[in-house]
């Protein structure tokens, strides 16, 4: 066994297909489905399932990729810390980000950390609060922007209250007040953001006992929006988010302000990579720079 058939086999279930890993690493595919064969043949046992509807994990690599995730995480840090003794800043953080953050707050980010550290790469995983759980867990990624609190024993950095708006549609009877209380939106049909277990607006709900009339459950905002905009439910989102929203729905503020707690996670700060280090450094940075950065 090989870190090279690691990377081959990691890279497939990355990007879901023996072509995709081959074009990603500079391979034939004939050289990648060799490599994950001879790695199967030395394990005793399939790692990949190969059907026309494409390829995924047999449960026994499942639970082999968590292993192979953290032996190239330790070789990428053995890689970064030799570069780091001899002088030089290079490596890959890999990041598992949000679809607020990432509209909102990387761009800025990415900007000032590439004129800093040009020789890093950061690589980005778009996802839900619980695919974010899971990428940390098994060294998918090797910091996440989360949902605090989160609901896996992560270290994490707190970094903005993202205050929690109520969004309602262009002739709701609602629209002209200022604040809107839980009393005025209980009867309310809903439009429930479905971002996962750590979701702060399930939270809010639940907390204060109010049993809305869900009517869609939904994962993506600007669906969100389209929905509101056609009158079909109102809902609840984070500020951060509401950009580029229809002119014609309505942002309203809870009169009991509710916020949701952004931050970033890993499973320990301490044993982060160099490159990862100096990314959260440039993170921290840019959010106090730019007014972002609620906690110190």
């Amino acid at each position: 066994m090989s870190l090279s058939k690691y990377e081959i086999f990691s890279t497939i279930v990355e990007v879901g297909s023996l072509t995709k890993a081959a074009e990603k690493l500079n391979l034939t595919q004939s050289g990648v489905s060799y490599s994950i064969s001879t790695l199967e043949s030395e394990l005793g046992f399939s790692l990949l399932k190969r059907d026309r509807s494409g390829i995924s994990l047999t449960s026994n690599g499942e639970r082999i990729l968590r292993h192979v995730s953290r032996i190239l995480h330790e070789e990428e840090l053995l890689r970064q810390e030799v570069a780091a003794i001899k002088g030089f800043d290079t490596g890959t953080v890999r990041l598992g980000t949000l679809s607020s953050v990432s509209m909102q707050w990387l761009p800025g980010i990415f900007s000032e950390f590439s004129e800093k550290y040009p020789q890093i790469e950061v690589k980005t995983y778009l996802g839900c609060y619980d695919e974010m759980n899971d990428w940390l867990s098994n060294g998918t990624v090797d910091l996440g922007f989360v949902s605090l609190p989160t609901s896996k024993p992560f270290e994490t950095i707190p970094l903005k209250k993202d205050k929690l708006m109520v969004v309602l549609p262009p002739n709701h009877p609602l629209r002209h007040k200022k604040a809107i209380s839980y009393a005025q939106i209980k009867d309310e049909s809903f439009i429930m953001p479905q971002w996962g277990s750590d979701d702060n607006i399930r939270r809010l709900l639940n907390d204060n006992k109010l049993n809305l009339q869900v009517k869609y459950e939904l994962m993506e905002e600007r669906t969100i929006f389209a929905m509101v905009q056609r009158g079909l439910g109102i809902s609840i989102l984070p500020e951060l988010i509401l950009v580029n929203v229809p002119d014609n729905i309505h942002i309203i503020d809870l009169k009991e302000a509710e916020y949701r707690i952004l931050g970033i996670a890993a499973l320990s700060f301490k044993t982060v990579s160099p490159a990862a280090k100096k990314f959260l450094a440039c993170v921290r940075s840019w959010l106090r720079d730019n007014n972002y950065f609620d906690f110190e």
